[in-house]
């Protein structure tokens, strides 16, 4: 099924006023999710409508937060969530940010007691708008051994990154710590199909073949990957004062409970540094170098870092993005959620 993303935009707010969100929060949902959906990242679009839906009806989401900036410093501040929505909590803490390194040249927030946020490049967006630079790193669920470990430990803990350009494209970078998303194992198991023993490990904490079996994820490169997961959690976890490491709650643990996730936002006004007009061109300079590289067999051109994004937007601007028809009919139906995430184990099918 295909749609276009205002009118995504609208089945999913109107799905989650009726879970119980408020309009305004419920909007913010919807445009986070829909920017996933857009960019073809649909492990974090519409597919986790029910999911917060069902949370939101639960009570597992705070539905009137008392949302609180606390300015710590001439740099920095902490976002109170009070267990409210992750993506409206991140949104704002990010407008606290841009305001802050367009005042002083640079801001860290770090945003406390949210819920899950979604795609955190929606994030580093917003800095762009502002002509600076965005970095966010967040913490997930503990589905992650540790480099030479056999149980899990961290999340798959996301980093972000994105600078503006002159000419209104920018570099975009969203990854997960591991070598393949969740979503991709997902993919496998419904095409009963092998996946490569360097993305898992089973409950013995050995490399599997069977997606069936998996019961944690690998970090990406080995110790590199672990270390990368390490500094996402000590930032936007120890940092914050939340839980860390294997005592961060699951995204499926008792949906009737408000999560304590944090999230950290950086964000840098390159108008401090090097000048806003000679770095917006040189960023377009090293697309263009990027796209200029002779590439390698089997590839036709070196993509810059997010170009793979603005080629999927582009095809459904064109075309409608492209929805599961089991999501769609859930989200025209008038069924709020069918309680199938509350306990949920997350490596079960």
């Amino acid at each position: 099924m295909r749609v276009t993303k205002d009118k995504l935009k609208e089945l999913i707010k109107t799905k989650l006023q009726k879970a119980g969100l408020k309009e305004e929060h419920a909007a913010i949902y919807a445009d986070v999710l829909a920017f996933a959906d857009e960019r073809g990242i649909h492990s974090h679009g519409a597919m986790r409508v029910e999911y917060y839906a069902e949370r939101i009806a639960k009570g597992g989401i705070n539905t009137n937060p008392d949302f609180k900036f606390e300015k710590t410093g001439p740099c920095t501040g902490v976002f109170h969530s009070d267990g409210g929505a992750g993506t409206v909590a991140a949104k704002l803490a990010m407008n606290e940010a841009i305001k802050i390194a367009k005042e002083n040249g640079v801001a860290i927030v770090g945003v406390k007691d949210m819920s899950h946020s979604g795609a955190i490049s929606y994030f580093t967006q917003q800095a762009i708008a502002a002509d600076l630079i965005g970095f966010t790193v967040c913490q997930s669920d503990p589905m992650v051994v540790p480099f030479g470990g056999a149980e899990p430990y961290y999340g798959t803990n996301p980093i972000a990154f994105a600078a503006p350009s002159s000419d209104g494209r920018n570099i975009s970078l969203d990854m997960a710590t591991t070598v393949q998303a969740w979503g991709k194992i997902l993919h496998a198991r419904s095409k009963n199909e092998a996946i490569p023993d360097t993305w898992a490990v089973d409950q013995n904490g050995e490399p599997t073949t069977d997606p069936m079996k998996v019961n944690a994820l690998l970090p990406i490169s080995g110790p590199k990957g672990y270390g990368l997961g390490m500094m996402v959690d000590v930032l936007s976890g120890i940092l914050l004062g939340l839980p860390f490491g294997n005592k961060v709650s699951s995204m499926y643990e008792n949906l009737s409970e408000y999560r304590k996730l944090g999230q950290l936002h950086i964000v840098i006004n390159p108008a401090f540094f090097t000048g806003l007009t000679e770095f917006k061109q040189n960023i377009s300079n090293t697309m263009e170098d990027l796209n200029g590289i002779k590439p390698a067999s089997g590839f036709s051109k070196v993509l810059y870092p997010g170009q793979n994004n603005d080629v999927v937007i582009a095809e459904y601007k064109e075309n409608g993005i492209e929805i599961v028809d089991d999501i769609y009919e859930y989200l025209i139906s008038d069924t709020i959620h069918n309680n199938q995430y509350d306990n949920k184990n997350p490596f079960a099918e």
